[in-house]
């Protein structure tokens, strides 16, 4: 929810409006911030990563804010400063995407290791200028290689800006409106200092960011409008080549981003590792936590060498020559995006012309993921199948979003990977938006849906006490047979799914199942039900035991 920009002291209303404030003037500029996107790699997302990662900072303070009992008002609460802007930096640390959104979550996690401490007797204006120069000073020592001509350069202008006005005993208004003048200055002359942004004519696109970010918070602290004014550069996209990827053009061909849990040493000997298998590397974080990003010829390579430093998750390996192709193709009329869980059911989504979302058991995509995946999907209509009950808030929330960017979404309700199966066997890419939507929806709704599982402890289900071992059958969702085996409890399951009639039976096999269940399976349904066909497909890693659909 949006705030109201009045001025604020500089407490945690601030910052949550701060928050508000930069993630809408991210939105209104991402478009022409990808446009002049041509360093370190020409591929067209800058804005789009600035903006998605101010999108998960956005949510993770708002989850702070909506934990807030009720009636604190003494700042003892989960809201009060330190709180609010730990909650901001860390939303922004777990969703950062891309070269400036690491870099950007590294700036808040600095401004939040000043305000998020005890201040002591200091003033609010000199206490955000020092929390200003912390960030930049973090900002610099997280990537391996500083470049000046770039957002550090823009930073650090921004905090001897802010720190010259703070030193004047200024307020914090008048301080955060120094650090955006200075960003507004150091911005314009990156064109001089970097010969790639000379070449093109344009500024620098994580430089034009922050600067969106700062005057959002001078813009919180005083309750003034910064001047609308076009992003400095060329008026028109950097045309970029659709054929060469980034490697032939003398720089790495993928970029490799996940979170890792790590210790502080093992992250030592990781930046070491990483910076001899390829460049960009910006290593943020810290207390176990960190985001790495880096651009690589070998991303196994760049993500074993994670799995030696510590837990590496939520890994996203993109192509360059991929990306650069996408952002200069034009625009297809409709797509679909698919949530799935298992590699196998992501290959077969995609055959059927799908842009996949990878779910893996406990690490659901959030709302920037599936935003992501809107975009990558490069359509002008995009119907989106969440595959689970947990994940349709997240889904409506990255629709509302692509809405804003002008894309025409829809968002099926599906529960299963089976219902998004059958919602794609009927999808019509050349017949009307809505007709398509109505025709998916009704196949997906048509479809029950039944999951075999292995209890991890004993617990009350739906259908009793099950003990940890037990093999649970659910179907629509519940718990409705507990089984001691497999092949017994799917028969049982089956059975009790086809008893209110069916067509269709759709058998998903996870990793470890064996293709003799299956024929099983298939003999017990053509012997118990004629008339019923049935389909068997592999889920692969990461897929349930056994998903069943019936239709």
């Amino acid at each position: 929810m949006a705030h109201e920009p009045g001025p604020h002291a500089l407490d945690a209303e601030a910052v949550r409006t701060w928050s508000s404030l930069a993630l809408a003037a991210l939105g209104r500029a991402r478009e022409d911030i990808d446009a002049i996107n041509v360093y370190p790699v020409a591929d067209a997302d800058t804005g789009t990563n600035l903006y998605l990662t101010a999108g998960s900072a956005d949510r993770a303070l708002a989850e702070a804010f909506a934990e807030t009992p009720a009636g604190v008002t003494d700042g003892t609460g989960p809201t009060s400063l330190s709180e609010a802007v730990r909650a901001y930096a860390h939303g922004a640390l777990i969703g950062a995407r891309g070269n400036s959104g690491t870099i950007l979550a590294q700036l808040l996690r600095g401004v939040a290791d000043v305000l998020g401490a005890d201040p002591g007797d200091r003033a609010p204006g000199p206490l955000l200028a020092q929390a200003l120069t912390r960030a930049a000073e973090e900002a610099y020592q997280a990537v391996a290689h500083p470049v000046e001509g770039t957002m550090l350069t823009v930073a650090g202008a921004a905090a001897r800006a802010g720190s010259a006005a703070g030193s004047a005993a200024g307020t914090a208004a008048e301080v955060a409106r120094a650090a955006y003048e200075g960003a507004r200055a150091a911005l314009a002359e990156t064109p001089g200092q970097l010969a790639a942004l000379g070449k093109a004519g344009v500024v620098d696109a994580g430089g034009c960011g922050l600067v969106a970010v700062l005057g959002a918070l001078w813009q919180a602290l005083s309750g003034q409008e910064p001047a609308a004014e076009p992003v400095p550069g060329r008026t028109v996209p950097v045309l970029l080549d659709p054929e060469p990827c980034a490697q032939e053009q003398g720089g790495p061909a993928y970029e490799v981003i996940y979170l890792l849990d790590a210790s502080e040493e093992a992250v030592a000997e990781l930046r070491a590792r990483l910076d001899g298998l390829g460049d960009s590397l910006v290593v943020v974080g810290g207390d176990g936590l960190w985001n790495v990003h880096v651009h690589v010829d070998d991303p196994g390579a760049a993500v074993e060498a994670g799995v030696v430093a510590g837990r590496p998750y939520r890994i996203r390996i993109t192509h360059f020559g991929d990306e650069r192709r996408r952002a200069a193709a034009p625009r297809v009329q409709r797509a679909v995006v698919a949530v799935v869980q298992g590699e196998g059911l992501a290959a077969l989504c995609g055959e059927a012309g799908a842009t996949t979302v990878p779910a893996r058991p406990g690490e659901q995509p959030d709302v920037a993921e599936l935003l992501a995946a809107v975009r990558r999907a490069h359509a002008r209509e995009v119907v989106l199948l969440p595959g689970s009950a947990e994940l349709r808030a997240a889904a409506a929330a990255a629709a509302e979003q692509a809405r804003a960017d002008g894309v025409r979404v829809a968002v099926i309700p599906t529960r299963s990977a089976v219902q998004g199966l059958a919602a794609l066997a009927v999808h019509d890419p050349d017949g009307s938006f809505d007709e398509d939507v109505v025709a998916m929806t009704a196949a997906a709704g048509a479809t029950r849906y039944g999951e075999l599982a292995v209890a991890e402890r004993q617990s009350f289900t739906s259908a009793g006490i099950c003990q940890a071992g037990d093999v649970l059958g659910l179907i629509d969702g519940d718990v409705a047979v507990i089984g001691a085996g497999l092949p017994e409890t799917a028969e049982a399951v089956l059975e009790r799914m086809l008893g209110s009639g069916g067509e269709l039976v759709t058998l998903v096999l996870g990793p470890e199942v064996p293709d003799t269940l299956a024929a099983r399976l298939e003999a017990y349904v053509q012997h118990a039900h004629l008339a019923v066909d049935t389909v068997t497909y592999r889920g692969g890693r990461w897929s349930a035991p056994l998903l069943i659909g019936v239709e």
